[in-house]
């Protein structure tokens, strides 16, 4: 077969190492100039390792990828450093990523014995119950509060989702979402030698070897059924004809792409809503914490939700002796910061730096880079599991598999890769 692989990120890749396996033609379409998709990274001329646009990591529980990469044979270069996260609570930070240890001494000295037995038994329970379709019916902002209880709700749980999804999608954001990432995460992060870019060039090195072909630099423009039985891709002024086509693109450019989809089917592709990610990355000559992940509430007055540390995460040794810090965000793409320019981010972000360390001062600013991504964050309503389109779409050869199709999962390379790896197999499934 001819297969057409709309998206070089990892879903895409998975995909493609699957097929070509199986001795399918493959071309991978890529409008980028590097494979990666939003795991996609840049690097400095002065700098070892690359830098992920988006920041990323993995857990120790993520099976599909790191299952993959030991398929590969390369378990020996991921590795688990021990960063420490941080919550921000009355103008201090506390780490707070330790079941027990530092969590329960947060908990027990500001809440009383009966809220913090509500807080475990409710993490317990979430992290060993597989029920989430019972879940999914209520919102996570009801749940919480009801079983966790009003104060430790507003103090960790409403300013997280606050963060992720805005204010406005308080009351939609089901409760299945939040039990996927107690249930699936765990606190030690991951990462490859060398940065997600290594492991992507890497990946893609095998798919060619396979025999796909990967066109960067391509961006498809159109999706077209053929009288003939194929499907038509237009991507970079010219036309080919393939077998199967599958998208890993968002779900409204698909819709957009292919204009052949019936209405239902498209118009449930385009009702999927997702937030946008804006992320300033900072070069500093010094220091500027100890820890790595700092989780920020939106009413404490920071201009973004997170700021990460990269640098406390994998050294500065690997960076040019740079101290490198993201300030990320997650925002509906009307905010007016997906609009400033860079400079005007930076102005606005840098006097905030002073909370985290008081000595501070813009003379630390070596570099700045501005990432800026309109599909980031899906975000999924009360019921959410009807909505999910299928895999196989209604025009026969061709499929879409997306990051708002791994639900109740959330987004991340670990759920593209088994999502890339499961349209894979449906697809040699389908042909056989």
């Amino acid at each position: 077969m001819q297969i057409a692989i709309i998206g070089a990120g990892p879903a895409g890749l998975a995909a493609a190492y699957d097929l070509t396996r199986a001795g399918q033609k493959v071309s991978l379409f890529e409008g980028a100039p590097n494979v990666g998709g939003l795991a996609a990274g840049f690097k400095a001329p002065h700098w070892d390792w690359s830098l992920e646009k988006f920041y990323h990591h993995w857990f120790q529980s993520d099976a599909a990828m790191l299952g993959l990469i030991a398929e590969l044979g390369w378990s020996d270069q991921v590795l688990f450093p021990r960063p420490y996260t941080v919550i921000y609570y009355k103008d201090h930070f506390y780490p707070f990523d330790h079941m027990y240890t530092n969590m329960p001494a947060f908990l027990l000295r500001r809440f009383s014995p009966i809220e913090v037995v509500r807080f475990g038994l409710v993490g317990a329970y979430l992290k060993f119950v597989a029920d989430w379709r019972s879940l999914e019916q209520h919102t996570a902002d009801e749940w919480m509060r009801r079983y966790c209880g009003p104060e430790v709700y507003k103090t960790l749980w409403r300013p997280m989702l606050i963060g992720k999804f805005g204010e406005e999608n308080l009351g939609v954001v089901n409760m299945a979402w939040l039990w996927a990432r107690i249930k699936a995460r765990t606190t030690r992060l991951g990462t490859f030698v060398g940065g997600f870019q290594a492991f992507m060039d890497k990946l893609a090195d095998v798919v060619r070897r396979q025999g796909a072909e990967i066109r960067l630099n391509t961006a498809v423009t159109g999706i077209r059924k053929d009288g003939g039985g194929t499907i038509s891709i237009d991507a970079g002024g010219t036309t080919s004809r393939f077998d199967v086509v599958i998208s890993t693109s968002s779900p409204a450019l698909t819709a957009r792409l292919a204009p052949d989809l019936p209405e239902d089917y498209s118009a449930k592709l385009r009702s999927l809503k997702s937030m946008g990610a804006v992320v300033l990355i900072l070069s500093l000559k010094q220091r500027l914490t100890p820890y790595y992940w700092h989780n920020l509430p939106k009413d404490a007055g920071f201009p973004y939700l997170a700021m990460v540390e990269h640098t406390n995460f994998i050294g500065p040794e690997h960076y040019g002796g740079d101290h490198i810090i993201y300030c990320g965000d997650y925002l509906d793409t009307a905010h007016e910061n997906f609009t400033l320019s860079k400079e005007a981010l930076v102005e606005r972000f840098l006097p905030s730096l002073t909370r985290f360390n008081p000595a501070f001062d813009r003379s630390w600013l070596k570099d700045s880079w501005l990432w800026r991504t309109n599909y980031a964050q899906p975000v999924p309503p009360v019921n959410h599991s009807k909505n999910i389109p299928d895999l196989r779409t209604p025009v026969k050869g061709l499929y879409f598999a997306s990051m708002s199709q791994v639900y109740p999962w959330d987004r991340g390379t670990n759920f593209a890769v088994e999502i890339g790896r499961k349209v894979g197999t449906m697809v040699l499934e389908d042909n056989r």
